[in-house]
């Protein structure tokens, strides 16, 4: 079975399927802590279909969202004029393409630095650097060790639903985490239409963050589980920084 890039079929379904994650009480941290500071302009890296970046529009704040998913960009696009929440949306992989111009904020929520390489970590990070004016925040996020390790090694998740149901199967190999993931869609003529593709991610600790962080022009801020709770009981690490002058 031919198996396609992450985020093709799943884009249209990620935040249907997501819906229990609880995304009115996480835009709401977020936005906590961009608020003590004076921002208006933001970046949302690796928007996917734009729950944050809404949000975060809807607070008032100036927010392009980018991914490296056209399909992503495509549902997060007619998401925003279903919602009239518009704004610009620009297709860009942080490990090839730097930011399209200097945000007073950049945030990368849900994961998106695990997808990232850990060799290409640096140039991420450079390149996100390179899209921050001086003093600018760069909040954002990553799955625990804790969390791949106990949760999703050598595991099967499931999720079937009336209209589609999806399965993940899920090994870890040297820090790399590859998830199998199949759909079966349903059709108009109540058949189901089966779809594979593959995510890769990367297990991160604190210390490789933080240190990646400080080699490549950021200070930290502050580091704390998901939602503010105990980092070493969450299956989310949060890592709030600041461009250095």
């Amino acid at each position: 079975m031919e198996k396609n890039a992450a985020y093709t079929t799943l884009a249209e379904w990620f935040e249907y399927l997501n819906d229990d994650c609880g995304y009115e009480n996480w835009s709401q941290y977020l936005i906590e802590k961009l608020s003590a500071y004076p921002l208006q302009t933001g970046l949302d890296f690796g928007c996917g279909g734009g729950w944050f970046t809404r949000a975060f529009r809807q607070y008032g704040y100036d927010v392009t969202g980018m991914d490296a998913s056209w399909e992503m960009l495509d549902v997060a696009q007619r998401k925003a004029l279903q919602s009239g929440i518009r704004g610009e949306y620009v297709l860009g992989d942080i490990t090839k393409k730097k930011p399209p111009k200097r945000f007073d904020f950049v945030t990368a929520i849900n994961d998106c630095i695990n997808y990232i390489p850990k060799e290409k970590l640096g140039v991420a990070l450079k390149n996100i650097r390179s899209g921050l004016k001086k003093g600018g925040i760069f909040l954002f996020d990553i799955s625990s060790r804790g969390k791949f390790e106990k949760k999703i090694a050598n595991t099967v998740s499931a999720d079937d639903r009336e209209e589609v149901t999806y399965l993940s199967f899920n090994k870890i190999e040297n820090d790399v985490v590859t998830m199998d993931v199949t759909l079966f869609v349903k059709r108009a003529d109540g058949a189901f239409e089966r779809k594979d593709e593959t995510h890769t991610q990367y297990i991160y600790d604190e210390q490789e963050i933080v240190s990646a962080l400080q080699d490549n022009g950021f200070c930290v801020l502050s580091v704390e589980g998901h939602l503010g709770e105990d980092k070493s009981l969450s299956d989310r690490i949060c890592f709030l920084t600041q461009r250095k002058e």
